[in-house]
């Protein structure tokens, strides 16, 4: 099964949303969370996330739209 690594940076408005919680319910994508640190006005989490190709895409492209800044990490190493 594909599997990606991603950093997502989340705005201050989007810190209390369920974001991993959507990708997991409406993406139907497996999570495993490496690394994270959420404050009160930001926050961020590098994830593994796994799953059907096309639900991949969709997931985050999603995430995009909802104002979750999205890098590709490239072992252990954040890609601009």
């Amino acid at each position: 099964m594909p599997r990606i690594r991603l950093r997502l940076t989340f705005p201050p408005e989007l810190i209390q949303e369920p974001i991993v919680y959507r990708l997991v319910k409406d993406f139907d994508l497996v999570i495993n969370i490496r690394r994270a640190d959420v404050k009160a006005d930001y926050g961020w989490i590098a994830l593994e996330l796994e799953g059907d190709e096309g639900a991949l895409e969709r997931g985050v492209k999603w995430l995009k739209t909802k104002g979750v800044h999205v890098d590709p990490i490239e072992r252990d190493v954040v890609v601009p």
